[in-house]
């Protein structure tokens, strides 16, 4: 691996302590487990009029609405966390006017809120200090599927990348995009995680910490690389999010059905225990309790996978599965590629093999209910880097890892104090190539940029084939390049999510290569000069500046 892409990926680490997001596997401290059947012992469900009120025969007390069904307090130790601005935490924005039902089962309580197309679950277990959630969602009648839970201001510290002060920070951007005097940006979309890297996200005083865990997203959408919003904080309030299918910056339709459980869990300072977390979860316990939609590990399956043939071992492999109902993914063993992917529905899935974010291979696979679905080494043919070139700028990896202002990206405006120019071009053989070029370009800011490279007189004499590729684009941009004095055909916008997206913390879209056929009239006949490529932005969308057309880089080469 290149030092640009193994910097990114360290940088992507460390976000998230920075954020208050744990990777997946991280070690558990101050975990919340199973406390004795003596704090147990207030175990149970009363009604305040306004409220179903469930102590958890343990530190937690939580309250549901018995007309919306929204979570309308959460006292942890007697202290008050929940709502803040008049509102409370809920499914959505709020179902409103809903039939909400309580019932217990031995050690095991249960509300279920019914509004249209969704039915929304919370259970209680005796002796934890934990809330599960699931969301049933039967069509599209709501815009979106979240979760959000509100919290009072001042709770948790206000610190970090997704943090603003309403008070004195500036708007920039849409309502959601703030700018401190320091000239750092701050926005809720600047998580700076994908849903692979994280089980759980949340806040902590170091003596009380309130975390949500993430389900296993099997009928969210945007797939392993997904990037959105998973928390806010500011002077007014705090939330945490469990996204399910969101609109901002979305590659994939949105699937229906139940998700869940999701856990809202607090602990004493420290990270949720690993039990906690989908990846461990004993969900037996919810095989009887009448969930609609649910299906337990006996109705479920398993794909394994021997190994893959032709990874480059600088890079993390994925092996991706998908179909109209149902997402999943395993990341596969460095060195041998072996993978294994459990518990998940029946069906048939296009299995996509991740180099990085870029799918490298794609097959098909079939799931049954209680079995294994064994998969011989698979090859991986489809690796663009394969390709013999002249010269290269950055890696096909599907990402901007390495280029300029990339690391940034992912929890920061474009405009933020600490990104370096946008401008400035590249000569091919200078050094740091790709540190100075752009991970992302504008109509309205930096079109024109300009790669300068010599070419000997072998080269010179032949046509080739120059590839550009792009990992998501705002407002169609699209490149079209100059190379001398040849201009390229105009080329058609491939299908990108319609939504912000270079400006909200993401480059993830869909990967594209460009493919330009350059004529052997278009290269300087004096081996001495440099040719000059110039890359500009085309669309007839977008607005200004940081909004208007653009794209975000993969890499540019020129093959031999």
């Amino acid at each position: 691996m290149s030092t640009h892409k193994k910097h990114l990926t360290r940088r992507r680490v460390l976000g998230a302590s920075a954020i208050g997001v744990a990777a997946t596997g991280a070690a558990v401290a101050g975990g919340t487990g199973l406390l004795s059947s003596a704090s147990a012992a207030a175990f149970g469900h009363s009604d305040d009029g306004k409220n179903h009120v469930v102590d958890t025969g343990a530190s937690l007390v939580f309250k549901v609405s018995k007309s919306t069904g929204d979570i309308t307090s959460l006292a942890y130790k007697g202290k008050e966390y929940e709502g803040y601005g008049g509102k409370h935490s809920h499914v959505e924005s709020g179902l409103g006017a809903s039939t909400v039902t309580i019932k217990q089962s031995g050690s095991i309580i249960l509300v279920k809120v019914v509004h249209g197309a969704i039915t929304q679950w919370y259970a209680a277990r005796s002796g934890e200090n934990n809330v599960y959630l699931w969301t049933d969602k039967k069509d599209a009648s709501f815009t979106a599927t979240r979760f959000l839970v509100r919290l009072k201001p001042g709770m948790f510290p206000n610190t970090g990348p997704d943090t603003w002060i309403e008070a004195s920070d500036k708007v920039i951007e849409a309502g959601d995009v703030w700018q401190r005097a320091d000239g750092t940006t701050h926005s809720k979309h600047y998580s700076g995680k994908r849903t692979i890297d994280y089980d759980h996200v949340g806040f902590t005083t170091g003596s009380v910490g309130l975390w949500l865990v993430r389900s296993n997203h099997e009928k969210a959408s945007g797939g392993p690389f997904y990037r959105s919003l998973l928390r806010h904080s500011n002077d007014l309030g705090a939330g945490l999010y469990e996204i399910l299918h969101y609109n901002q910056a979305q590659t994939e339709p949105e699937r229906f059905g139940l998700q869940g459980p999701y856990v809202l869990a607090f602990t004493d300072g420290g990270t949720p225990a690993s039990s906690l977390s989908h990846a461990n979860l004993d969900s037996s316990w919810v095989d009887g309790l009448g969930i609609t939609g649910w299906v337990g590990k006996a109705g479920r399956g398993r794909v394994a996978g021997v190994g893959l043939k032709g990874m480059n071992a600088e890079y993390a492999y994925t092996v991706g599965f998908a179909n109209a109902d149902a997402q999943y993914w395993a990341r596969a063993a460095a060195g041998t590629g072996a993978f294994s992917c459990k518990g998940m529905l029946p069906g048939t899935y296009t299995m996509t093999v991740y180099k990085g974010e870029l799918a490298v291979h794609t097959g098909s696979v079939k799931v049954t209910a209680g079995g294994t679905t064994s998969l011989h080494t698979i090859t991986v043919t489809g690796d663009p880097s394969a390709a013999r070139t002249l010269w290269r700028l950055g890696d096909w990896d599907g990402t901007p890892g390495g280029f300029k202002n990339a690391e940034l990206m992912t929890y920061a405006h474009p405009s933020d104090g600490r990104a370096a120019k946008w401008t400035g071009n590249v000569t091919i053989g200078s050094g740091a190539e790709a540190a100075s070029f752009p991970a992302y370009m504008w109509k309205d800011v930096n079109d024109g940029i300009l790669v300068y490279f010599k070419l000997t007189e072998a080269q010179a004499a032949a046509a080739h084939t120059l590839r550009v590729g792009v990992t998501d684009a705002f407002a169609n941009g699209r490149p079209r390049v100059t190379v001398n004095d040849w201009v390229s055909p105009l080329p058609s916008a491939p299908t990108q999510p319609s939504t912000r997206s270079l400006t909200t913390g993401s480059y993830r879209g869909n990967n594209h290569t460009f493919t330009f056929n350059v004529p052997t009239s278009a290269w300087k006949t004096d081996t001495s000069q440099y040719n000059v490529l110039k890359l500009n932005i085309v669309s007839g969308s977008g607005g200004s500046a940081y909004l208007s057309a653009g794209t975000s880089f993969d890499c540019v080469d020129l093959l031999a």
